[in-house]
């Protein structure tokens, strides 16, 4: 047994030194696509990163509860259900001025000892000192927006117009707010001494309350509870699903696309591998046939061909589930992230494993059965011409591009094989060319996103007329818009959702409007994909909504796409409020002329004292697609290279020995190459045409399909332009062909002796 294991084992090594190339290719294919999914499951796994992170070590509070006065901790405590509660903490609005810049900033008071529930996780610097009354600590997306380090000055302007001289102690994280300026204003922690110098007056400020509960599904029926024992008293309320929501979306969208990707990629790395593992079967039937009448056994070649194919899967795998930590880790360094749990991990890799074990024991199998007999034939089977061929003899092709066309199809599973296993590469590589295409729509014209408005300003210490008049006094501005944002609480749910208020009936803001149409009249309104499944209505429903404490009926006449707050949004006129709510305005939302540079206007309008907000394209927020992308184009391109070669390799092996009888037919070395080439060119065509077809027909529906699971809504889908698509298909068809040509080339030059088959 030991000589024949020996024997076993030289064989594998000859022969995987016999194709090193190939070899690495399966490998490193198998890797990126195995890579890929333990990416996606970290980042898609429970949908919380990284607020899963953030909020476990954190000991979030579930529910933040934003009162006029405080309320007694007590009284949240008893409620069934409440666990432990935070604070109440005081908070209050200031603004930052830093280079001439004002940005508004939110402080919140906390003890110089960390709490127990809701604890900021400092990751730069130090938590808020007593011996350092000024000290204030940011939260860190804030701080990293603004470029604050610790030890930064922290000048802030009070309500009452008086200047404070802050420091930045240090940077934490928080699962208890979004990351900004997704989720604003930016949050800063300080001491109660110091937030009593910057808002000495109790009624421009409001108590934050969290509650830990003993089961988060209970969240709403909580707020409700809370919200009844409390009187009236609660202004809003914030609870851990909408920062989880907030938090998660970028992470979402990059997680579900590395998904499709992995197990499409996962697939095709199936068929190569099959074929790669066929074609040697193929190739080596004689070397088969003579070990079994050396005395090798069925199972013996079985176990030998599953071993040495498998290795180079089982390679991949191991190495894929290496690099998908290791970039999940790089990649997310920036957060708390909580490793992907056991589970998920070995899910993917008894799959992956599972898929390249049948894979390579099928062709196996079938090698297995092979006779042993020294001389046994290997040639191609024979029968009639193709389809392909006769239409070739019809149009009165050149003799070298029929006999290509015949040997396409000599043998159909490898050829359709090798079909498959190109189209769906391309298939995936035109979807993510489709995604490249939307983000540069985003880019482009991000006004049909929903965010026509490149520039938010605030009045500051102006009034808001003198604002708006300065602001059309820019050239570079076409438009103004008054806006303001209020929280609202909706019927059935027990938390608030944002209400814009932007532009009037009259002069309304330019929403894109996907369904339905824009509003007309009082009382009608716009929303985003995500309030409409929250409130599960429908277009043309009317609805009951309480507005700063007013109520207000609104007919939603159109869906819009909205990026912000999940698709929680509704959109309303500004005169649709009552006046306490929307006058004055709390901001313009302004829209720049088509080649306007948003930063310069920017710039312009803040050295005169306005408040500028520039408003961050979802593009950039979603920027690290492209990166990505860019990698998995390359790992497909592996796995097409792969199924290649093997499917070159399996044409020159069946056609080795018609090569002297071309020649002696009068074909040139030229004519012959053409020969092989086009053999292996028109699976290529036919796969490529196939994926690229199927990939832009169903790429924009795809990413529809997500956008309306995101909240954003359908209608931000775009494939792939011609030109590009034409580009990418003309190209990997060229790289195709040239990995064909290359042994082509060489076995034409070769001389091959005419022998009997």
């Amino acid at each position: 047994m030991s000589a024949i294991n020996t024997a076993e084992r030289r064989w594998i090594k000859a022969d995987l030194l016999a194709r090193r190339g190939q070899a690495v290719l399966t490998v490193l294919a198998v890797a990126g696509i195995v890579g890929a999914l333990i990416t996606a499951a970290t980042l898609l796994e429970d949908g919380t990163n990284p607020w899963r992170g953030l909020f476990t070590r954190g000991n979030g509070a579930h529910v933040w509860i934003h009162t006029k006065d405080a309320p007694n901790p007590a009284t949240l405590k008893a409620l069934d259900g409440v666990t432990d509660v935070a604070g109440p903490y005081r908070s209050a609005p200031a603004t930052l001025v830093q280079d001439g810049k004002k940005t508004p900033v939110a402080l919140q008071e906390m003890p110089a000892a960390l709490p127990a529930v809701g604890r900021p996780i400092v990751r730069e610097g130090g938590w808020l000192d007593p011996d350092v009354p000024a000290g204030v600590v940011v939260e860190r997306s804030f701080a990293k927006a603004l470029g604050l380090r610790p030890g930064a000055s922290f000048p802030v302007i009070g309500l009452n117009g008086a200047d404070h001289a802050l420091t930045v102690v240090g940077l934490a994280e928080s699962g208890d707010q979004g990351f900004y300026p997704e989720w604003t204003p930016g949050l800063a922690w300080t001491l109660s001494t110091t937030l009593r110098q910057v808002e000495p007056a109790l009624g421009r400020s409001e108590a934050v309350t969290g509650l830990r509960l003993a089961d988060p599904d209970a969240t709403s029926l909580i707020v409700q509870r809370t919200i009844t024992a409390l009187a009236g008293q609660v202004q809003r309320a914030t609870t851990w699903r909408e920062v989880q929501a907030s938090m998660e979306l970028d992470n979402r969208l990059l997680g579900v696309m590395l998904a499709l990707f992995g197990v499409a990629g996962l697939v095709a790395a199936a068929l190569a591998i099959a074929n790669a593992v066929g074609g040697r079967v193929l190739a080596q039937q004689r070397d088969i046939a003579t070990l079994k009448s050396l005395g090798f056994t069925r199972r013996q070649v079985v176990r030998m061909l599953v071993i040495e194919h498998g290795s180079l899967g089982l390679a991949g795998i191991a190495l894929g589930v290496l690099c998908g930590r290791l970039i999940t880790a790089y990649t997310l360094a920036e957060t708390v992230v909580v490793p992907l749990s056991s589970a998920p991990l070995v899910a993917i890799t008894f799959g992956a494993v599972l898929m390249v074990l049948v894979a390579v024991w099928l062709p196996a199998w079938s090698g297995g059965r092979t006779p042993p007999i020294p001389a046994a034939p290997s040639a191609p089977p024979r029968g009639h011409l193709s389809r392909m061929a006769r239409v070739a003899l019809l149009v009165r092709l050149p003799p070298a591009l029929v006999l290509g066309a015949r040997d396409a199809f000599t043998r159909r599973l490898p050829a359709l094989l090798t079909t498959f296993g190109l189209a769906i590469p391309m298939m995936m590589i035109t979807i993510g060319l489709g995604c490249w295409a939307t983000l540069d729509a985003f880019r482009s014209h991000p006004e049909q996103v929903g965010q026509a408005a490149a520039l938010t300003v605030r009045s500051g210490n102006l009034t808001s007329d003198a604002a708006n008049r300065l602001v059309l006094g820019n050239p570079d501005v076409v438009a103004s818009y008054p806006g303001t944002e209020v929280d609202t609480v909706v019927p059935g749910q027990t938390r608030t959702v944002r209400t814009r208020a932007l532009g009037t009936v009259a002069d309304p803001y330019p929403f894109s409007v996907v369904e339905g149409r824009m509003f007309r009249e009082r009382g009608e309104a716009v929303a985003g994909q995500g309030l409409l499944d929250l409130l599960n209505v429908r277009i043309g429903d009317r609805t009951r909504l309480t507005i700063g404490g007013t109520p207000l009926i609104v007919q939603i006449v159109g869906r819009v796409l909205e990026p912000e707050q999940d698709g929680e949004v509704l959109s309303v006129a500004l005169d649709s409020l009552a006046p306490k709510d929307a006058l004055p305005p709390q901001f313009f939302g302004v829209v720049l002329r088509q080649g306007a540079d948003p930063a310069v206007v920017h710039a312009r309008l803040q050295s005169q004292g306005l408040e500028v907000t520039q408003a961050v394209n979802l593009a950039d927020r979603l920027s690290v697609i492209r990166v990505i992308i860019v990698l998995l184009v390359v790992v497909l391109a592996l796995l097409g290279l792969a199924t290649m070669l093997t499917a070159s390799a399996l044409g020159l092996r069946d056609h080795a020995l018609d090569l002297a009888v071309l020649k002696a037919m009068g074909l040139t070395p030229r004519q012959v190459m053409a020969t092989l080439v086009t053999g292996t060119g028109l699976l290529v065509v036919l796969g490529v045409g196939a994926g690229a077809l199927a990939g832009a027909a169903v790429s924009s529906g795809l990413i529809d399909l997500q956008g309306a699971a995101s909240g954003i809504g359908a209608g931000i889908g775009r494939a792939p332009g011609a030109a590009t698509l034409l580009v990418a298909v003309l190209t990997a068809v060229g790289a195709a062909l040239l990995v064909a040509l290359i042994p082509a080339r060489k076995a034409a030059r070769a001389r091959v002796p005419v022998t009997p088959r």
